[in-house]
């Protein structure tokens, strides 16, 4: 595996502030691979991050890490939905640009979604 890629998933997933959370996708979108790259990522390196405020884009867990999370969320002040499968990803989801943001601050050099024809005068 991309040793550059899993540092930037694990940044991104770091990033992520307590409370809320982002899924497999939006950390897809800031670190540019696609969302089950940073599903097998997590699954293989997130134990040291913060590996619970990471869902799927319904804002769900897996169903083998649920028990363990219960614990991290309600700490955070994350809600559970009444089906027991994850939060709400609308009231709890990460402010996307501002997570983008602190990963650019975060990882040095350009970024995969950086274009620098898109700074280019016309």
């Amino acid at each position: 595996m991309d040793e550059e890629l899993v540092e930037r998933v694990l940044t991104a997933a770091e990033l992520i502030p307590a409370g809320r959370v982002a899924s497999y996708g939006d950390l897809a979108g800031l670190v540019g691979c696609g969302p089950r790259q940073v599903g097998t990522i997590m699954a293989r390196y997130g134990s040291p991050v913060p590996w619970w405020r990471v869902t799927s884009s319904y804002g769900d867990l897996p169903p083998h890490v649920r028990g363990r999370a219960r614990q991290y969320w309600a700490a955070e002040g994350i809600e559970w939905k009444p089906n027991g499968l994850g939060c709400r990803i609308s009231r709890c989801r990460a402010d996307l640009v501002a997570l983008a943001d602190a990963l650019d601050a975060a990882l040095p050099g350009p970024q995969p979604a950086d274009n620098p024809a898109d700074d280019e005068e016309e």
